[in-house]
């Protein structure tokens, strides 16, 4: 069977009741399967809630037992939400500048270089984990060595061995900005860390906490995320040799090429909401105060939505995917997220003739009724030049 294969495990309960269940921490969570309810259910703020009294619990699993730090603007409703959003906006879009991608493009050539050199690579840690925590830095706008401590956290950040939550974990993240908080009033620069301290909220200066809560989402919402469309991509275009020479042939495909991968592999599963009224879903009652979760990654595989939904169509004309979310809370680094993907994708076409998988362990959810392939907690791949 082929490694960068990922089957639907939704495919039959979406088809015949649209939802699925799963006891998470004794939280039930009822998840819905089917495109057209989870984007109705992602843009109905007002009925299912991000920014609920219990921090954390829109997180699937929950995180309310590792932090009590609301991440910002994601758990937070309108109008609140877009106050802080509009804060963030401009400095979440500067992967667009030439300058930002000129780094980024030096980052990731240097990257593939080293793996080309290597006799093989272990793709999860030492290359895709490298690239992610290595690419935050220009999004933080902060010295590329601050990396290095973020790559020797290894890749589950709030997960132990047993992939059980765990709060001593979580916290290192959380005393580690905290410190550089700290240090960056005692110190100004011009990195993220700063605007926030220096920016205003209706009139206000942002609290610690809420600075805190801007950088705990930066920081976890973009890291496994990232990781697994990096390493699930080689996968694909190392099992799929020919796709790797059409990028090369056929340029113009990359912007759907990217959009197809990440349609694909979606690499967040799913989002919770907390329903704030007794409602339905899919023709089922759900009660005020339940947990609901919009399952991207069963969304994305519809194929009332997605002809040919589980095979990767590199030139698919028509990709409504929901996979950096869909409505309000759409995901404020996707922008960032593409970049890594278009450049990568372009770096690989230009230096890397083929590759090979040589040993891999793949990294399976276990969401009760489904059990859902999301990546590979390793990957080893021989990188062959052009």
């Amino acid at each position: 069977m082929e490694k960068s294969k990922f089957d639907d495990p939704f495919k039959e309960a979406r088809q015949d009741q649209g939802f699925g269940e799963m006891n998470d921490q004794n939280d039930p969570v009822k998840i819905i399967l089917g495109h057209k309810d989870v984007r109705k259910c992602a843009h109905n703020w007002k009925t299912f809630q991000s920014g609920g009294e219990e921090i954390g619990r829109i997180v699937v699993p929950s995180e309310v037992h590792i932090r009590n730090t609301r991440q910002i603007p994601f758990e937070l409703d309108p109008p609140k939400h877009k106050t802080y959003r509009d804060l963030l906006e401009s400095w979440f879009k500067r992967p667009l500048e030439a300058e930002y991608q000129a780094e980024l493009t030096k980052i990731i050539k240097e990257i593939v270089d080293e793996a080309i050199a290597e006799d093989s690579v272990e793709v999860v840690e030492a290359f895709a984990l490298k690239l992610q925590s290595t690419a935050l830095t220009l999004l933080l706008n902060i010295p590329y060595e601050a990396s290095e401590l973020w790559i020797s956290w290894g890749t589950h950040v709030f997960r132990s061995e047993n992939t059980a939550l765990d709060s001593d974990k979580a916290n290192i993240l959380y005393d580690y900005i905290d410190a550089q908080i700290d240090k960056t009033i005692a110190h100004p620069d011009d990195s993220l860390y700063a605007l926030l301290l220096n920016s205003e909220i209706d009139g206000r200066k942002l609290t610690k906490e809420e600075v805190k809560g801007v950088l705990i989402l930066t920081f976890a919402g973009g890291r496994d995320t990232v990781i697994n469309a990096v390493t699930n991509s080689i996968a694909y275009f190392a099992e799929h040799q020919n796709s790797l020479q059409r990028l090369r042939e056929q340029p113009e495909i990359l912007n759907t090429a990217i959009e197809e991968l990440i349609r694909y592999f979606s690499p967040l599963t799913q989002m919770g909401r907390v329903s704030t009224e007794d409602t339905q879903v899919c023709e089922h009652a759900v009660k005020a105060q339940s947990r609901i979760s919009m399952c991207w990654a069963s969304a994305n595989r519809d194929e009332r939505v997605f002809e040919k939904a589980n095979e990767v169509v590199l030139d698919r004309k028509v990709n409504p995917h929901v996979a950096f979310g869909f409505g309000t809370h759409n995901c404020l680094g996707a922008t960032h997220a593409r970049q890594i993907m278009k450049i990568l994708l372009t770096t690989l076409s230009d230096k890397v003739a083929s590759m090979d998988i040589i040993e891999a362990k793949e990294n399976i959810e276990d969401l009760d009724q489904f059990k859902r392939k999301v990546g590979f907690d390793s990957l080893r791949v021989k990188f062959n030049s052009l």
